[in-house]
């Protein structure tokens, strides 16, 4: 590319030059010529006069009358009917001259020649001088030329290396811009691209990775039920009971899956119904009653129930589970699952009786990959992020002891 701009703007500028040069060298040097034939006829002129003057005076005309008159390399020859010819000069050889024939009243000729070498000369300096300029302006030319191929090629190679890198998977915008319209308008959609790209990405390693936290508590809750049938298989009833536990272990889980799958595709879906509190806060006790006999622990209810609250069952369930687990975790003692009313909200709290969280992580406990322990840091935040889609909100009441709070929407008609 850049051989093909040098070469078109040369390609340009010749035909500039030669377009201009050619008709300015034609008329410069008629111009040359003719302002050197003035001369000549200047000088005839003058001659012819001062022999008429000397004439009327009944002056004798010599050479030496008007060599003042003839500059140097001319010849003058002065023709008086009756008389010899009168010259001054040496005559020239050659008949490429200048010359200049005056005739007086009285029959007299004078005839003035000159050489023609300074004007040939002359239309020599003026030729070179057109030449150069030429020369110097097909220079500049090709530093002019060289000089924006590499403007322009120097972008082109930055949008091919950022195009590149963007099918390697790098989408980092470069935000770069190079002053040329058409270039920074590629330069934009690329790094608009990049952006979505990024986000793209961003948006599937979260899902990845929420998912596979997410998933890890149902499956775990299952894991146990089932073995816990297969340890009472002689007892019907129980397995009847533990089997239908197991079951909806097994809704849950799609119903986890369907909710990640939403929350990635519209955070803000509208999904939100009136249900029975107390069947999710009853679920909830069924499912991590094996854990918490398995560790000595106590899952303690107080407050308010027969409460309606706004929302989906499923995301509540999910993070009530996430702030039990997180108990069970991270706390100790008795954990305390408390309703109670907080104006036109309902506030399910979860508390236990550990060493609290760190004061250095305060309401930092929410942010992905921050966590007190060696745990992947996840769990809390996509608590807060499923219970704001779902229209509620999570926060972080008390450090010491460690109270979690959710805030759910209260039915009108509770």
């Amino acid at each position: 590319m850049k051989r093909r701009m040098i070469n078109s703007l040369l390609g340009v500028v010749l035909v500039v030059v030669v377009v201009f040069c050619v008709p300015l060298a034609l008329v410069e040097k008629r111009t040359i010529v003719n302002s050197a034939q003035d001369r000549v006829d200047a000088a005839a002129v003058r001659v012819l006069a001062l022999v008429e003057n000397r004439l009327s005076a009944g002056e004798s005309v010599t050479g030496r009358a008007f060599d003042n008159q003839v500059t140097e390399g001319s010849y003058v020859e002065v023709q008086i009917p009756g008389q010899d010819v009168v010259s001054s000069g040496e005559r020239l050889a050659g008949g490429h001259l200048l010359k200049a024939v005056e005739r007086g009243n009285s029959g007299e000729v004078v005839t003035v020649e000159q050489s023609r070498a300074d004007v040939d000369h002359e239309i020599a300096n003026m030729l070179l001088l057109l030449g150069v300029v030429a020369l110097l302006a097909v220079q500049a030319a090709v530093a002019l030329a060289v000089w924006q191929a590499k403007r322009l090629a120097r972008p082109l190679t930055d949008l091919a290396e950022t195009a590149e890198r963007l099918g390697s998977g790098d989408p980092r915008p470069r935000d770069r811009r190079y002053g040329v319209p058409e270039l920074d308008r590629v330069a934009e959609v690329l790094d608009t691209s990049a952006e979505r790209i990024a986000r793209m990405l961003t948006a599937e390693r979260r899902l990845a990775a929420d998912a596979s936290h997410q998933l890890r508590t149902p499956l775990t809750a299952l894991s146990m039920r089932l073995e816990e049938i297969t340890a009472l298989a002689e007892e019907p009833e129980t397995v009847k009971e533990e089997a239908t536990i197991a079951l909806q272990q097994v809704e849950r889980l799609t119903d986890v899956v369907q909710r990640l799958l939403t929350t990635q595709r519209d955070p803000r879906s509208p999904t939100a119904v009136a249900f029975d509190l107390d069947e999710v806060i009853k679920q909830q006790v069924e499912e991590w009653g094996p854990s918490l006999r398995e560790t000595g622990r106590v899952l303690s209810l107080e407050g308010l129930h027969g409460v309606t609250a706004v929302g989906t069952p499923g995301t509540v369930a999910q993070v009530l589970a996430t702030l039990i687990e997180n108990s069970l975790m991270h706390g100790a003692g008795t954990i305390t699952l408390r309703v109670r009313p907080s104006g036109t909200s309902v506030v399910v709290e979860v508390q236990d009786q550990g060493a609290g969280v760190p004061p250095d992580l305060g309401n930092r406990v929410f942010e992905r990959a921050v966590s007190g322990r060696n745990s992947t840091g996840i769990g809390l935040a996509v608590a807060r992020d499923l219970a704001e889609a779902d229209g509620g909100r999570l926060e972080l009441l008390s450090l010491k002891p460690a109270v979690f709070a959710l805030f759910l929407g209260r039915s009108h008609a509770d």
